[in-house]
């Protein structure tokens, strides 16, 4: 299957479903184009029962899922997991979980995805809430996951394709000694265990998401101290992932300029991962339908109700003079699926009743700007 999604030598794409219009305007551009494309979750957007389901839509795994293949005509819609593991959930980084209680929970989230029948998974043991954590005691908690979603996707009878990562996306230089030695740490023992390889990797190329901007090295005309140029060190990771039969997958893709994308298929990056702009999209949009419409007071009421959320805190850059409407709309989509938030826009449809259709067309703009900068259209 791989192999078919990579033979026009393009990026493949995924997409974060920040909201139901984002998973909405995915489905119809897939349909209009029969073109594969993915949906990437992550655990706080959508997870099981046990976490509420997340913020997307108040959806929960199954239900996702189950929405996502009835609405899909083609069915080349795949699913993903982002982040599958341990507090990788912000319910088990606010009640402190133990290690032992974390990975129970992350394993419990990957057997709802694996039973609801997503057909990728990334797992990801990077964060730890209790120490700094190195390369040995990631590698053994990725282990342990390999082992739990092989064994358990093999009793349920279903194919899983696996990314793996090993640290958390910092937009700094890869130790290529040590990234390659641990594609072939992470080989031996699944092999050794009869378990299915991983097929993605996750590296640093120079990318990471704050605020509203991409802060790597990879769209910055200047050189990083202490830092490989992008055009030495990408080819180098993809020369590794090569050589050693891997695809590399690269996060925080968000808000890179056309050229920048351009030459992640030039460059032969296989993959990358885009999500927080699309919720910022939508919110922009959402704000600019709003005051057209002179419907000012209930764009005040959103913008409070988004900027009191405090979702916009985990984007900011230190020293931020970020203004509170752009925390705002940083936050937006994080509140798309409240009661609050659902008042505001049912007032909203009743004077603009295509709002739908024209959010999700501005979504679109955005999705088609990575489809055609990758050589996928």
């Amino acid at each position: 299957m791989l192999a078919n999604l990579l033979k026009n030598k393009s990026t493949l794409l995924s997409i974060g479903p920040v909201s139901k219009n984002c998973v909405d305007a995915t489905i119809e551009i897939s349909d209009k184009h029969n073109l594969t494309l993915t949906l990437i979750a992550s655990r706080n957007q959508i997870d099981n029962l046990n976490f509420d389901g997340g913020y997307v839509n108040n959806w929960h795994t199954a239900s996702f899922a189950k929405y996502v293949r009835k609405k899909c005509k083609n069915k080349k819609i795949y699913l993903a997991r982002d982040h599958g593991g341990p507090w990788q959930n912000n319910l088990e980084v606010q009640k402190k979980m133990s290690l032992k209680d974390a990975m129970l929970s992350a394993k419990d989230s990957l057997k709802t995805d694996i039973d609801a029948g997503f057909n990728f998974i990334h797992l990801d043991p990077s964060i730890d809430i209790h120490q700094t954590l190195d390369q040995k005691n990631v590698i053994k908690r990725l282990f342990d996951l390999i082992a739990f979603c092989n064994d358990y996707s093999k009793k349920k009878n279903k194919k899983i394709f696996y990314e793996v990562g090993t640290e958390e996306q910092s937009g700094s230089t890869v130790d290529f000694k040590q990234f390659e030695q641990n594609i072939k740490i992470i080989f031996d023992f699944c092999d050794k265990n009869n378990f299915d390889r991983p097929v993605f990797i996750v590296a640093q190329t120079g990318t990471k998401v704050m605020e509203m901007k991409n802060i790597g090295a990879f769209d910055s005309p200047l050189r990083f101290q202490k830092e490989l140029p992008v055009e030495i060190q990408v080819p180098k990771i993809i020369e590794i992932c090569n050589r050693n039969n891997i695809l590399l997958k690269e996060h925080n893709a968000d808000y890179l300029s056309i050229p920048s994308l351009k030459w992640h298929t030039k460059l032969g990056i296989h993959s990358v991962n885009v999500a927080p702009e699309f919720g910022v999209v939508e919110s922009k949009a959402f704000v600019e339908i709003l005051l057209n419409n002179n419907l000012n007071k209930l764009c005040e009421e959103f913008l409070k109700l988004s900027y009191n959320s405090k979702k916009w805190k985990k984007w900011m850059l230190k020293n931020s003079n970020s203004t509170d409407f752009e925390k705002a709309i940083i936050a937006g989509h994080y509140i798309f699926s409240t009661a609050e938030f659902i008042e505001i826009k049912n007032i909203a449809l009743k004077k603009i009743t295509n709002l739908d259709h024209i959010l999700k067309q501005k979504i679109k703009e955005c999705i088609y700007k990575y489809l055609y900068a990758f050589n996928s259209i």
